[in-house]
């Protein structure tokens, strides 16, 4: 795993690795690691001069780097932050045109190298984190609609990752993570 923090990390709030709980699965919904690394450095909350990022980013090729501590508060997902883990796998979900009401399917399947990576690194993080118990997608957590950029009248889901192709059961064969879902919350 490659460590490549941040330029902010040290302003992100600190917290007890104790107490996470929950890992969320996204997609950047980017094309590849380097764009997901420009994005991630934009300033989105002035008050701290931090972005929104995930903790670990996974590309298709299976290689994985943190790019935020885990003692560190990522921005990666509405009202979850402090007790959770986010981890980014490189996928171009709606990408270029993530609010149009013509591009709300996700068709990139995710390569068995970048599953098979995500299924280690939760692994590795389930022994290190004895309170880790939960895993969830972002669209499970993040269910607010919105009006499409193109058609106002019609709503679309904010968060769709990481999506329908993204094999759920595979991986939870592979993990001891219990998986939360909308009806779970």
């Amino acid at each position: 795993m490659r460590q490549n923090p941040l330029s902010y990390t040290q302003r992100l709030e600190k917290r007890d690795t104790d107490s996470i709980k929950l890992v969320v699965i996204h997609c950047t919904e980017l094309p590849d690691l380097a764009m997901a690394r420009v994005w991630g450095e934009k300033e989105h909350h002035p008050e701290s001069q931090t972005g929104n990022s995930g903790h670990f980013y996974i590309n298709r090729d299976g290689s994985v780097e943190q790019w935020v501590p885990l003692d560190r508060i990522a921005h990666h997902v509405r009202g979850h932050n402090p007790l959770s883990i986010g981890i980014e796998l490189i996928n171009n979900g709606r990408y270029p045109d993530w609010f149009h009401s013509a591009h709300q399917q996700m068709t990139e399947p995710y390569p068995g190298a970048q599953i098979e990576a995500l299924a280690t690194l939760l692994n590795q993080l389930t022994t290190q984190l004895p309170e880790l118990e939960d895993i969830a997608g972002h669209q499970d957590l993040d269910t607010a609609m919105l009006p499409s950029e193109d058609k106002p009248d019609i709503m679309i889901n904010r968060k769709l990752d990481p999506g329908p192709h993204f094999p759920w059961s595979g991986l939870m064969n592979k993990i001891s993570l219990n998986r939360l879902t909308v009806e779970d919350l």
